[in-house]
């Protein structure tokens, strides 16, 4: 049992480099969002995320519009700070172009904590 989140991003040259394809920073980001919406769906609304860190690899050249994809399992935040979201791009091809783990910090609200 687990949550799924999937984003799309056009290529286009405001996320091109300078060789004509998807920018790695772009990538990250779109990682990270991906990352950040399946953790936002998958933690208690007592509790709130923010990304600590990233490993990402560059599998292939992103020639293309792509999709990022991550997964995370809801008990994984059950007695956790930080969690690990995997992530995975793929090109309009179906080929893995960037694998990437987002780490979140998870942690009560403030409210939450005070009352």
């Amino acid at each position: 049992f687990g949550y799924r989140s999937r984003v799309s991003m056009r290529k286009r040259r405001a996320v091109e480099n300078h060789i004509g394809s998807v920018h790695a920073l772009a990538m990250g980001n779109l990682c990270e969002l991906a990352a950040g919406l399946v953790t936002d769906v998958t933690i208690p609304q007592s509790m709130r995320w923010i990304p600590r860190g990233m490993t990402i690899e560059y599998l292939q050249r992103a020639d293309s519009d792509l999709t990022a994809v991550a997964h995370l399992e809801k008990n994984e935040w059950l007695g956790a700070e930080n969690i690990g979201v995997p992530v995975t791009v793929l090109n309009e091809r179906g080929q893995e172009v960037v694998r990437a783990v987002i780490s979140m910090y998870v942690s009560p609200r403030r409210s939450a904590r005070s009352g």
